[in-house]
């Protein structure tokens, strides 16, 4: 009987275990570790384990968040190591918005699972607690604590794909339009290519999204009339012929000038091209009566307020210049 003690395996050098908490099989390798030592490293006591197939945390103890984000990613690579020509393999769905800033999904060491963005023509399978989302084409992944991330609104679409829970989805779309990480319309437009405005809950979501969307606009509209001195228009108005038909609501409108300002908050869906024949048809026929129309997005009056003041405050002095309008009803909306 042998009674020599068991080697140990012999110490990684220190440089790599201090870059790197989590590598893969191709990069313990090169570092010359063997198959047989990388297993004797995980066995009970060797201080490694194994993440995911073929990727190893480098320590005891539950793997951090930051550890699942590198080993989902390291799973997804082609090669283990981070490709020269932008990543072949972003991180998506919950984790991404966490990345985001969004407090209504849980952080990625919580996450029952990460899901990993990659290009649709890849051979690779979801395992353990990483979910592999394929696309079409990649898109443009910002690095978000140097880790790659899927944009906010692929982020969502492929975190409503795998949830069930209507009231986790509300919420989700409703903080990527309230704390600002984009327009609804544009949730809506991935929502739709996704194909998941099919689904009950989401579309319930999504009527709640667009009420929240309009809110919020209205709300800048008003700080913008109020901040850059504009004079006080009639808020929220309809608009008719005397005798005649239905003109349209109007978000704000000033009668003495004839200047009306209409909110584009428009969620494009299958119907989008009939929705914005709707909003052209309505402008010609104002301006043909001699009202001038100024049509401002949720997001210029977000990011540029000061620039859609002056678009309206150019109309309205403007005004005595035009012939003057025809003379319309104006009711409450």
């Amino acid at each position: 009987m042998n009674h020599n003690p068991p080697a140990s395996p012999r110490p990684l050098p220190l440089p790599a275990v201090d870059a790197r908490r989590v590598l893969s099989t191709a990069q313990l390798r090169s570092l010359g570790v063997s198959g047989t030592e990388i297993g004797a490293y995980c066995r009970p006591g060797g201080g490694w384990q194994q993440l995911l197939p073929g990727i190893f945390l480098l320590h005891p103890g539950r793997p951090t968040g930051e550890d699942r984000l590198e080993g989902a990613l390291l799973y997804a690579r082609r090669s283990g190591a981070v490709p020269r020509q932008g990543p072949d393999a972003v991180i998506t769905g919950q984790a991404a918005l966490a990345l985001h800033g969004f407090s209504s999904v849980s952080s990625p060491a919580e996450l029952e699972r990460i899901e990993v963005l990659v290009p649709r023509t890849r051979r690779l399978r979801s395992t353990g607690w990483v979910r592999v989302v394929r696309a079409q084409e990649m898109p443009e992944a910002p690095y978000l604590s140097g880790v790659p991330v899927a944009p906010v609104t692929r982020a969502l679409a492929d975190a409503v794909s795998g949830l069930t829970d209507p009231g986790l989805v509300r919420r989700l779309l409703t903080e990527a339009v309230r704390d600002g990480h984009c327009e609804p319309g544009a949730v809506v437009r991935e929502l739709n290519r996704a194909r998941l405005l099919t689904r009950p809950h989401v579309v319930d979501a999504v009527d709640s999204l667009l009420a929240e969307g309009r809110a919020i606009a209205e709300e800048r509209l008003y700080a913008m009339v109020r901040e850059h001195g504009l004079p006080d228009p009639l808020w929220n108005v309809d608009l008719r012929l005397p005798g005649g038909p239905h003109l349209g609501g109007l978000d704000a409108y000033w009668p003495d000038q004839a200047v009306a300002v209409e909110l584009d908050t428009r969620a494009p869906r299958q119907d989008d091209d009939a929705l914005w024949s709707e909003y052209t048809r309505k402008r010609e026929h104002l301006e043909r009566l001699g009202i001038t129309v100024v049509h401002i997005t949720p997001r210029k009056l977000r990011e540029a307020r000061e620039q859609q003041a002056t678009v309206v405050r150019t109309a309205l002095m403007a005004a005595t210049d035009r012939q003057p309008a025809a003379y319309v009803v104006v009711l409450p909306r």
